[in-house]
């Protein structure tokens, strides 16, 4: 899939130089512009599809189009648009996901029982709120503008990371799917770089982890502190499909000695014999892609995978995955060829709250400190997150088991 420009949403948009006309026009145009790339992404999904839940842990992109209006509706329309009637009474129960401190909720693993509100009248529902938010804009004072800025970029990021989510769920309804139907025919995997050396040394030091500036960034990516990182070499490249393929022959789904015990467990009670997606067709492996079934390309960087598999194959070559601070401290360098754009890339750290955390006030505090156990930081982005989105401290964050998310690895070696 072709990534559009949809807002670069780090971007700080309440500059302290910007005139309030200034800021209220690129306030203005981010969202629309990351309001557009939603129904962009949602275009080619009919109504049938925009409703399947193939799983718990995805949702409909009915949803996902609901809930990220809901979020606006929630916290900057109902909260500092004066005289703001909501879209209708009942949205604010079917389309709060987690936030408890903003009342009741409908149960997450069945957001795809809801046929109705259509797909046609959430629609109109993100019609309606995209109008209260421009006129909101426009209105607003010097002051009111300036408050609700970070508020905004807070919203922008929320909405790409459910553009992300709307790729990665529809994939797995449709790999569901015995006839393996295409959301985009012409999709194609981006190449992989490859060249130089294979390896970043990384000699022992005291490095600066985490986001150090004022530009935009989520609470769980501060306090920037000081970590000690190396000596440790990096790959360069991602472990490909051709690597994993050999992983598979040596009978790595089916030694016990290279897995930890849950993982092992995990992949005995699924049955995983390859990658998620990957089907053996006549001899032949094939993976469910965003364009249909397709042959395994040798040359991709292995994708949907769990940190279990991860883990498994990096015991099997011989080497280890790096922490989150190395591949914060390696990726600084601007050395490392494929760190953005094509896979998520597991990492051997926990999610943990950096050393002073402290979750920000109120209802969204809820958005990251509360889910800080029993997960692994993955570092990067992917190929379905949109653009602007990604930055070098961002920490994405998923359960040991999960493999439907484009979710890769590369090594550390400390030899």
């Amino acid at each position: 899939m072709t990534k559009q420009a949809s807002a670069t949403a780090a971007t700080q948009l309440s500059s302290p130089s910007s005139r309030p006309d200034d800021l209220a026009k690129r306030l203005e145009e981010a969202f629309l512009a990351v309001r557009n790339e939603t129904e962009r992404r949602a275009g080619p999904l009919s109504p049938e599809d925009q409703q399947i839940q193939s799983m718990p842990d995805a949702s409909p992109t009915k949803w996902h189009r609901a809930h990220t209006t809901w979020f606006w509706e929630q916290f900057l329309l109902g909260k500092h648009a004066a005289g703001y009637r909501p879209f209708h009474p009942d949205f604010a129960f079917l389309f709060n996901s987690y936030y408890v401190s903003a009342g009741p909720r409908h149960a997450r693993n069945h957001r795809g029982d809801i046929t109705r509100p259509s797909a046609e009248e959430i629609g109109a529902y993100r019609k309606y709120v995209d109008a209260a938010v421009v006129e909101f804009f426009r209105e607003a004072g010097e002051d009111k503008l300036g408050m609700i800025a970070p508020l905004v970029e807070v919203g922008l990021n929320h909405e790409q990371q459910h553009q992300e989510l709307m790729l990665t769920d529809i994939l797995h309804a449709f790999a569901q799917n015995p006839v393996y139907p295409a959301y985009e025919p012409d999709w194609c995997f981006p190449g992989a770089p490859r060249g130089g050396d294979d390896w970043l040394q990384l000699n022992e030091g005291i490095h600066t982890v985490g986001h150090v500036d004022d530009s935009f960034h989520f609470d769980n990516e501060k306090p920037a502190h000081r970590a000690l990182v190396g000596p440790v070499k990096i790959a360069r490249h991602l472990v490909s499909n051709a690597e994993w393929l050999n992983f598979m022959q040596d009978g790595g789904y089916r030694t016990a000695t290279l897995w930890l015990m849950d993982g092992f467990a995990a992949a005995s009670k699924e049955d995983w014999q390859a990658p998620g997606y990957w089907r053996e067709v006549d001899g032949q492996w094939q993976v469910m892609t965003l364009a249909g079934l397709k042959p395994v390309d040798p040359n991709a960087p292995v994708c949907h995978i769990s940190y279990y598999e991860a883990d498994a194959f990096a015991r099997w070559s011989g080497k280890h995955l790096p922490t989150e601070m190395e591949w914060e401290v390696a990726a600084r360098t601007k050395q490392l060829d494929d760190a953005f754009g094509l896979v998520w890339q597991w990492t051997r750290s926990s999610y943990s709250p950096y050393p002073g955390y402290r979750a920000v006030e109120g209802a969204l505090g809820e958005y990251n400190g509360k889910f800080m156990v029993n997960q692994l930081v993955l570092r990067g982005s992917s190929l379905a997150t949109p653009q602007g989105h990604s930055r070098v401290s961002y920490r994405n964050f998923f359960y040991p088991h999960h493999r439907w998310q484009f979710t890769g690895l590369r090594l550390a070696d400390y030899e």
